[in-house]
Order: structure tokens, then sequence, then C-alpha cells
């Protein structure tokens, strides 16, 4: 059954063609910005790796991938999630120093995806990744990285409307950052669902940045569910914004200070994953091979929905869509590219 959302006489501010070059400008403006911004290097990525590596991450610890077998080097390979773990191991190979970072374009399958207006199987994203030093792993550096995040997102809507003035009637981004933890979430909404919270907290501040996503909080619960084996849960967080189209949170990054070996060590108990000490990947980076990062991925076709004001992410990606949503779509005059 589809969940689309269509906001009653809605329309999309650009034509087709517009859309498109608005689409590339978006991309190239605000990859410029923020390989300035936080000092990174482009690098190329696979779209697969083998399965026995736990080099893919399962992110919220439960998703699939898709796996298919390589009858010519007679192992399984699995298209990526995400490259939070390869990026790490390549800051390492790569020999990077402290200071300096490795991005991406990043394209997946996470065939165990909800669709609806802002989740499509195809997922593609700005993956970056950073080397830092045993002082950084703070709090402070955390906040400080998505500063200037948002701050490239912010120089890349001025573009946008500079090239595109009819986008001048999408709400503009909230350049200063709320800053919030899962706990204090919590106990500000202790009767709304997390989601709900963030509804809240995103319509009250415009951009929040909400931190410590993974451990259990005072209810028992988490806030949502992470992967034990790339943020650290207590310097990590979510960029969220206020999506005015939709009215609701909108992410837009998903990042953190990724975990050290002691972190990668307590985490892995506390979510049953012993079994993953044992591939090389944790292997090194409990034996303290690896740098010390901070990463994270910017989601592409998100930043362009919300600096674009689109309702469906399908109005800016191509993915596949079940048929009740297709003719929702049509019905309302969206195309879905």
């Amino acid at each position: 059954m589809s969940k689309v959302f269509i906001p009653a006489g809605y329309h999309s501010c650009l034509s087709l063609y517009d859309t498109q070059k608005a689409i590339s400008l978006i991309k190239r403006v605000f990859e410029d910005t923020l390989c300035g911004n936080l000092n990174l290097s482009r690098v190329s990525a696979p779209l697969f790796v083998e399965a026995s590596t736990g080099l893919n991450d399962d992110l919220n610890g439960v998703e699939r991938p898709v796996s298919f077998d390589v009858p010519d080097i007679g192992r399984d390979a699995q298209v990526v999630h995400s490259l939070a773990k390869w990026k790490r191991l390549a800051l390492h190979r790569y020999g990077f120093r402290p200071g300096k970072g490795l991005y991406t374009d990043m394209n997946a399958i996470r065939r165990d995806e909800t669709l609806d207006n802002i989740h499509s199987i195809y997922v593609d994203q700005w993956d970056w990744e950073k080397v830092i030093t045993p002082e950084e792993r703070n709090v402070a550096y955390l906040k400080a990285t998505v500063q200037s995040i948002v701050d490239a997102i912010v120089s890349t809507q001025r573009t946008l409307r500079a090239i595109y003035p009819q986008l001048n009637t999408v709400p503009d981004l909230v350049p200063e950052v709320t800053f919030i933890t899962t706990q204090e979430l919590e106990d500000r909404y202790p009767d709304l669902t997390p989601k709900e919270r963030e509804n809240a907290i995103a319509k009250e501040c415009g951009t929040v940045f909400l931190m410590q996503i993974g451990g259990e909080l005072r209810s028992g619960k988490p806030h949502d569910g992470r992967a034990p084996d790339y943020d650290d849960w207590t310097l990590n967080g979510d960029l969220l914004v206020y999506n005015r189209v939709l009215g609701t949170a909108f992410e837009l990054s998903s990042m953190g200070i990724r975990v050290d070996p002691a972190a990668l060590d307590r985490q892995l108990t506390i979510s049953g994953c012993e079994n993953r000490r044992t591939l090389p990947f944790h292997r090194m980076l409990l034996a303290g091979e690896l740098p010390l990062t901070i990463g994270g991925g910017i989601g592409q076709s998100r930043l362009c929905m919300f600096l674009m004001g689109t309702v469906h992410i399908g109005e800016v990606q191509s993915s596949v869509w079940d048929d009740d949503t297709v003719k929702k779509c049509e019905e309302a005059g969206i195309i879905l590219l």
C-alpha cells in the first residue's frame, strides 16, 4: 500500500528540464563547498564488496544486503549499504594524515527500505571520512564539523536561488544548528514516539543535530538503531531540518566520530555481535591499526528535494515504485524520473 503524501495544491517550482539542470548545479556546488570546508579529496569507491570482509554496513542492524555469487573468484559479493567501514580502511591504505579526508559518490541498493515520499530502494549520497587526532574525539569537534556542513548547504542554497529565482518560494535553511541529545529529547517530549519527537524539535528549531543515537535511553529503549561497528554511539547524530512542504523532520545526514578500539569492544558486546570480532576489518580496528576518523553520508537526492521544495524523492532521482504511488503522482501532475 502506498504511503505517499501529496499536499493540496502542490506543484513543482521548476520544469522537468530545469529540474535536471538544478540537480546538477546542487551536486556540483555543494560538493566543491563541502570539500573546501572539510579538506576532502575525491576517491573512487566500490559498488559492491566481498561478503566475507565485514566491510558492508547493516545500518540499523537488520537490513539485508543484495548478495550475489561471483563464480570466477568462488566467493559472494554484496552491493553496499554504505561505505562507512570501507572509507576508514581506504584512509589507512592511502596514507591520509590527520586533518585530511576523502569523499566519494556512493550508490547503494537498500532492498528492505519502506517506500514513501522520502525513501527509495536506491540511495545516492556523498560519503565522506576524515582522519582526526585522539584530542579531536569530542563533542566540540563533532559540533564544529556539523556546522561546517550546514554552512555548505546555506551557500549552495544561495547559489541555486541566484540562478533559479523561482526557488525563492522555498523556505530558507535555518543556518543556526540546535544541538540536542536523544536523552534530552526524550525528557522534553516523554509522551511522544521517537519520530514524533524529531518532528516536534525540527518544527520548533528548524535545523537540529540529534546526538547520541544507538544506545539505550532511560526509558529502556534506544531512540533508533545503529550498527555497532562504525559510529561511536556517544559521538554521533543525525542532521535534521524541518521540511515545510511535507510538514515533518527531514534527515539530510547521518554522521559521527567513529568507534575507537574501546568503543567497538563495548558496542559489540552490548549488541550481541561478538562474532564480528573475527572479521578482518574488525580485527584491525580492535588492534588499533586503523586511523581515528569522523565521517558520514549526506543524501544527494534528499538535499535536492529540500533545496528545490519537491514533495517526492522520485522527482529528483530514478527508482522503482509501487503502482499506487505512480498513480497518485500522475493524478497530482507529479513526474517521477
